[in-house]
């Protein structure tokens, strides 16, 4: 049920951290993946890493703030079967000093992209009848909050409802959306937040003991992109290894 032989699978923001994550786990399952990344460098080496392990991955350099990069992109596609958005811009900014061109850029790439990659994966969707969209979101905005991050907050809100509202419009195409809010995953992307120590405390207050890997990650979306969810669309899960439980603060002290 997770054997993805024969299925084409486009992961943006491929290149580290959950990306990566993803980007192997559908491989090693059998998927010709493609690495859509603005870090171009970094993504050809993890496709030539993931090739000499007889894997069919490639890389493709993308600006998903581009909508026309983005409608090129997929129409030079012959197939597609799985598109997980998994690319995000955050850079930790008190919400005093928001810029238009901060919070522009945050909306652009973590949810209107998700707008111009649906609609441009759309007509393969339809010839193949049927499609696979996975969004990784996030608990911060949904469930919690993190100072700094209003911006990033508001983008993963919108993309939850996004999920829920394209679930129900592409139904009929055969199409499934769903999500994963992960919570504190140590990748690169953890340096954002700024103290260097911040991810051991965090670690301890996850009642798993542990912060989550880009591996944990990449469980739910092999789930949710197989056939063992074939009855699930409209979904998110989230993966923190219990982080958002607690009532109160006072167990994590």
């Amino acid at each position: 049920m997770l054997d993805f032989n024969g299925q084409t699978v486009l992961v943006t923001g491929g290149a580290q951290g959950i990306g990566r994550g993803i980007v192997e786990a559908f491989s090693e399952r059998g998927a010709r993946v493609l690495i859509a990344d603005l870090n171009l460098p970094e993504a050809q080496a993890l496709a030539s890493e993931l090739s000499r392990l007889n894997r069919d991955v490639q890389a493709v350099d993308i600006d998903l703030a581009d909508r026309d990069a983005i409608n090129a992109m997929i129409g030079d596609l012959s197939r597609l079967d799985v598109l997980v958005h998994n690319a995000g811009y955050f850079p930790l900014t008190p919400l005093e000093q928001i810029t238009p061109a901060i919070l522009q850029r945050t909306l652009d790439v973590n949810l209107a992209a998700l707008f111009w990659l649906t609609q441009a994966a759309l007509p393969l969707f339809r010839q193949q009848g049927r499609g696979n969209l996975l969004v990784t979101s996030s608990v911060t905005g949904p469930r919690v909050a993190f100072p700094g991050l209003s911006h990033y907050a508001a983008s993963k809100a919108g993309v939850n409802g996004f999920i829920r509202s394209a679930a129900l419009e592409l139904a009929p195409l055969g199409v499934r959306v769903n999500g994963v809010e992960p919570g504190m995953i140590a990748t690169p992307a953890m340096g954002n937040l700024g103290d260097p120590g911040l991810s051991q405390r965090i670690a301890q207050g996850v009642p798993l003991g542990r912060l989550g890997q880009p591996a944990d990650i990449a469980g739910a979306m092999l789930y949710l992109a197989s056939e063992l969810a074939a009855y699930v669309t409209g979904q998110t899960i989230i993966v923190d290894g219990g982080a958002t439980l607690p009532e109160t603060l006072a167990s994590l002290t």
